[in-house]
């Protein structure tokens, strides 16, 4: 029986051993699972850190273009602004230039008329000189023979009272 027993005990040995075996299996199972786990977990992990940057650097670089044309877009209205801007200066500058040109043909009308109305002024008050000095010759011509016929008519009176004198009889006295 002793024979018998050898079996049982490596049956049981056996037992074990394979029970070991199988927890070694199961043990490295697990850890190559856990590996893999890592492992995929690890590339994953990688995967999404490289998604993203190029998520990152996707919208940077479409910002970018967006930026890109929103710059031509805003350019181009600037520039269309910009021109209807000019044409308007242009059309304001036109509109001063013609009535800058205007006032002055009117200044220059204004300066000949008024040039005139002072010629003719001019005019009239000589005219008015030449009457005063006129009227100012007849009334000393007037004045000189007045003062002549008074000078005359003294002078002849004098005489005459002169001539009185000598033959009044009161003179005598």
């Amino acid at each position: 029986m002793p024979g018998k027993r050898r079996p049982r005990a490596a049956a049981p040995m056996a037992a074990e051993d394979e029970l070991l075996l199988l927890q070694r299996q199961a043990l490295a199972e697990e850890e190559a699972d856990k590996m893999k786990r890592e492992m995929l977990t690890r590339f994953l992990n990688d995967k999404l850190a490289k998604e993203k940057r190029s998520s990152t650097l996707n919208l940077h670089k479409l910002n970018a273009q967006w930026r890109a044309v929103l710059r031509d877009t805003k350019d181009k209205e600037l520039r269309q602004d910009m021109e209807i801007l000019s044409q308007t200066f242009e059309r304001v500058m036109d509109c001063k230039d013609s009535v800058i040109e205007s006032l002055a043909t009117d200044l220059e009308e204004a300066e000949e008329q008024h040039a005139q109305a002072l010629r003719s002024h001019l005019h009239n008050v000589d005219h008015l000189l030449q009457l005063q000095r006129c009227r100012l010759t007849c009334l000393e011509e007037g004045y000189d023979a007045q003062l002549e016929a008074l000078k005359t008519e003294f002078e002849a009176e004098r005489y005459k009272e002169a001539e009185g004198q000598r033959w009044h009889p009161l003179a005598v006295l």
